[in-house]
Order: structure tokens, then C-alpha cells, then sequence
């Protein structure tokens, strides 16, 4: 459960009735679950006056200032407890400018004065009308409380940009055999052997690609491994260097089937590309010594989209 907000009433004794006034917004409060502190409940016989104010307005979280015509005008001249307490608040609120502890109160004050001149510039609640009492005390109970009506909503994401949780790229195996740490090149390797993976570039830009066989003039190509955020077909691209924007390929599969000479977009999940072009597939079922994949590939570095350049 939340500490209850303690409340400072800073006022002047103008007279019987708005010490009343100050009294039941104090009670009303205080039923509401705010920790008023009050003169009139928390002062007695033999108190240290200047001591319980300045004490108490220290170690309030917010204080009301009831900004009668009187109250401004001991304020302004420094007189009395309301004066005292004025000096106080102006040392506060020199100290703490970006805070908001001081709520003005306005009540019982038809001049055209409104405020001490140390709350000149903040905002304030209007009691002078009874008739928007409830209106004006819901708005002030909520700002005490840290309940708005209207409440700051969270800050959401740019809908114009997709974003990736970069990971480093996982690496299921470390087989010298099966790995090509340059970033660009030709490969040939059996992917009937290490589950159909051959491991391109290193650190961020490490691609675990995975193929398997489909028949003599097309293979699939995979995004199961960790590494790999997603694979792609560039349809109606011939080669590599044609590709200016490798994010507009569809990457809504798992498993993609190029053909020879045709290319497949890999994106990792540190968000970097890899383009690999199918040259040549060997097959045992066709006589061939082993089923191996022969392509060409290039890494961008800087998770650059576009292959036309360097």
C-alpha cells in the first residue's frame, strides 16, 4: 500500500469563517487519503510556532497556500505567520524551480491580486465560485494523489520503423569444414552432412545458413537456424549487385526453394544481409559423388541494403 501524500495548509487567520472553510477542505481531504497537516488539529498550548511551520513545510510532499486577500497581503509585506511562512516557501521554491509541491488556492479574494508575488507564475485552483466546488476539488484530490482525469498516455512505437531485437548470431557448431569467415566468396560444400549448415562471416555478420535437396535445379535454403532472422527469394534479380534494397523481398516463410542462378536474401538477427547465388547442384540420386550446393555470396557490412555498390 502507498504512503499516504502528507499536505501542508499554509493560511492566514482572516477570520472565524474561513478558518472553517479551511478546516472542512482539511477534513474532506483527509477522509479522501491525503495526511493533512493543519494548525488548528496539530498545534497546542506551549507549541513552537515557527518551529511546527517550518518543520512542517519542509517535510510536506505538497503544500496548499490559501491565497485570501489577507494572506497575499502579509505574504507580499512579510508579516505575521503568513509572512513567515512566504519566506520559507520563496527559499523552497528558489531551491526546487522544477517542482510543483506549492498548489495556490484562491478563495475568499476579490482583488486583483490573486497570489503572493512568489506564486505569480503558477497554476492554481479556483474556489471562489461554490458552485464549481466539487468540479475544482475532484481536479485538485486527483493532482494530490498523482490520479489525473486525464492521464500522460505511454509513449508507443514509431509505426514507420521496424525494429529487431539485435541479438549476437548463435552458432550451433564450430567445424572448421564447414565455415567461411570473408564476406563475400564462392562456396561449395555436401549438405547432406553437418544438418545441411555452412556458417558465412563471423560476429555480427555470422550467417548459419541450412539447405537440403529438392531435385537437380533447385534446392531449399532455411531460417531455422538461431543466427538467421529470415530468408528470402530476389525474384527477377540475376545477379547480386542488382539488388538495391534487399528489405523488399518477401520474408513471410521459413523455407525458401531457389533455383540455379536464382538468390536468396538472408537477414540475421544482429539485422545485417547476406545474398547467396545458386551456381551449381550435384545430387547422389543422379550419379553425382555427393549432393552439394555451389554458390556465390556477399555480406554488406554496416547492415547496408543495397548490393549494387562496393
Amino acid at each position: 500500500m502507498n504512503t499516504p501524500p502528507k499536505l501542508f495548509i499554509s493560511y492566514s487567520h482572516d477570520n472565524e469563517c474561513l478558518k472553517k472553510w479551511v478546516c472542512d477542505l482539511a477534513t474532506r481531504l483527509r477522509c479522501d487519503g491525503v495526511n493533512v497537516i493543519l494548525d488548528q488539529w496539530d498545534l497546542n498550548l506551549g507549541s513552537n510556532v515557527a518551529r511546527f511551520m517550518e518543520t512542517e513545510l519542509k517535510s510536506a510532499n505538497r503544500i496548499l497556500v490559501i491565497c485570501s486577500e489577507e494572506y497575499v497581503r502579509k505574504a507580499n509585506n512579510g508579516k505575521g505567520g503568513a509572512g513567515y511562512e512566504s519566506q520559507i516557501l520563496t527559499a523552497n521554491l528558489i531551491e526546487n524551480q522544477n517542482k510543483n509541491r506549492v498548489i495556490p488556492i484562491i478563495y475568499s479574494n476579490s482583488s486583483s491580486e490573486l497570489m503572493p508575488s512568489f506564486l505569480t507564475s503558477h497554476l492554481y485552483a479556483d474556489f471562489r465560485q461554490n458552485e464549481n466546488f466539487e468540479r475544482v476539488y475532484d481536479t485538485l484530490l486527483r493532482d494530490i494523489l498523482g490520479k489525473p482525469e486525464n492521464p500522460k498516455p505511454n509513449l508507443g512505437a514509431n509505426p514507420f520503423e521496424t525494429k529487431h531485437e539485435t541479438k549476437d548470431p548463435i552458432v550451433s557448431f564450430t567445424s572448421a569444414e564447414y565455415v567461411s569467415k570473408a564476406s563475400s566468396g564462392t562456396v561449395t560444400f555436401d549438405y547432406s552432412n553437418n544438418n545441411g549448415r555452412y556458417v558465412l562471416g563471423s560476429g555480427e555478420m555470422l550467417f548459419e545458413t541450412q539447405w537440403s535437396g529438392a531435385d537437380q535445379s533447385s534446392i531449399y535454403a532455411y531460417c531455422d537456424p538461431t543466427s538467421i532472422r529470415s530468408v528470402a527469394l530476389a525474384i527477377n534479380i540475376n545477379e547480386i549487385t542488382e539488388i538495391t534494397d534487399a528489405s523488399i523481398f518477401n520474408t513471410s516463410s521459413r523455407v525458401r526453394r531457389p533455383k540455379l542462378n536464382e538468390i536468396i536474401i538472408w537477414q540475421n538477427t544482429s539485422g545485417y544481409y547476406l545474398a547467396t547465388k545458386v551456381k551449381k547442384l550435384a545430387c547422389r540420386s543422379r550419379e553425382a559423388k555427393a549432393d552439394s550446393v555451389t554458390f556465390t555470396y556477399k555480406i554488406q557490412s554496416n547492415k547496408e541494403r543495397n548490393f549494387s555498390t562496393n
